[in-house]
């Protein structure tokens, strides 16, 4: 039986945005993460979010979405989730500053060329 090509680009739908959220939030600067508590906070559920999403799509669908960014968002949520006691604030802004803008023209391109 073959993927649905409707639930993976729902997903995809809802990857780009969390993605375009975080990019949003990053606009703010490194001043604001350092001084809102509250930033931080959101890029954890942004980043369990994104990385969830990445999963279902990997286990969706492995062969279409084989590359490895998908695969360390994944990876990444689960510390995220499971050792937020251990997160680092300075590994988490370069996670939201650099590594999502990659997923996110990935997913675009996903998006774009189906």
């Amino acid at each position: 039986m073959n993927p649905s090509p409707d639930r993976a680009e729902r997903r995809l739908v809802d990857l780009d945005a969390t993605l375009a959220a975080s990019a949003e939030l990053v606009s703010r600067g490194r001043e604001a993460f350092d001084g809102d508590p509250a930033l931080p906070l959101a890029f954890e559920a942004l980043a369990n979010r994104a990385g969830d999403l990445c999963k279902r799509l990997v286990a969706y669908d492995g062969t279409r979405f084989h590359e490895v960014e998908f695969s360390l968002a994944a990876k990444n949520r689960d510390f995220v989730v499971h050792h937020y006691d251990r997160l680092d604030r300075e590994t988490l802004w370069q996670t939201v500053t650099r590594s999502f803008p990659l997923l996110h023209s990935l997913v675009q391109r996903h998006r774009r060329d189906g």
